[in-house]
């Protein structure tokens, strides 16, 4: 027979366990909300909004100032082990992907400056600036163009063509640098504001008549866009979605929808997008 004199001790065992699980797993999530605070810190001090909110400028002389800061937050992107990785909700993972890829573009962009106009300095006649593996992250040494094709459009897993408009590659025709860290729980709506953020910018996309100028981006990744995200199975359907921001009246919407209307790429400057 169970013994009876046994059951408070059972039950104050049982609550105190339970407290410990609870008080662990509170201290993990609380880890994992802290993750990109000094990143979201020095996005808030030294990115500034120009061109009416479309763009931002970048004072990578502060930052450098104080690069301990900047090392700090990545070592702590390195720490994260591809288990822990992999036990996180897609908002979460995409968000510590999207920061890893801007922090680090920023860490490539100081081990020049000021010594630079453009981050295609950085690379060669041989080799690109974002096929350089110096990015230690996940349990090996990555380059951008991994961060960027491989993990978070490589993998399949996100499909979602806004993270074109929140990665940023240092440029001036790039999206911009967005001032705050991306998180898991505000990142929809993070992505759709850089969107429209980019997308209403005229000196970047402007429809004219019956000509929509748009920028290299959507010629370079035009598939992106043509993968079902929102329904959107062509890049036309996919601007439809954003017609406010691109300030399409109801005849160019008609003649887009029509694929009647032409689509003119602009150039794309590459200079770097620093803080005049």
């Amino acid at each position: 027979m169970f013994n009876t004199t046994l059951k408070p001790l059972l039950l104050s065992a049982t609550l105190l366990a339970t407290a410990l699980i609870t008080s662990l797993s509170s201290q993990a999530q609380s880890t994992t909300n802290n993750l990109h605070d000094s990143w979201n810190a020095l996005l808030n001090k030294h990115v500034v909004a120009i061109n009416h909110n479309h763009s931002t400028e970048v004072d990578y002389a502060a930052i450098k100032r104080e690069h301990a800061q900047l090392k700090t937050y990545l070592d702590s992107l390195t720490a994260v082990t591809q288990s822990e990785f992999d036990a996180w909700e897609k908002p979460k993972q995409l968000a510590f992907l999207i920061n890893a890829y801007n922090a680090w573009t920023v860490e490539l962009i100081l081990t020049k400056y000021p010594d630079l106009k453009s981050i295609k300095d950085l690379g060669s006649f041989f080799s690109s600036p974002w096929s350089k593996e110096f990015v230690p992250l996940l349990g090996k040494t990555r380059s951008l163009d991994d961060i960027e094709h491989g993990l978070i459009r490589g993998s399949g897993k996100y499909n979602d063509p806004r993270i074109h408009f929140a990665v940023n590659c240092a440029s001036i025709g790039c999206p911009a640098l967005r001032e705050e860290a991306f998180t898991a729980t505000e990142l929809e709506s993070q992505l759709q504001q850089q969107t429209v953020r980019f997308l209403s910018d005229t000196t970047r996309n402007m429809a004219q008549e019956n000509t929509l100028n748009i920028s290299s981006i959507f010629k370079w990744y035009g598939d992106d866009f043509e993968q079902g995200f929102n329904g959107a199975n062509t890049l036309q359907q996919f601007f439809l979605q954003y017609s406010d921001a691109l300030k399409l009246v109801p005849a160019q919407q008609k003649a887009l929808r029509n694929n009647d209307m032409k689509v003119k790429f602009l150039d794309y400057s590459w200079d770097l997008n620093v803080r005049q």
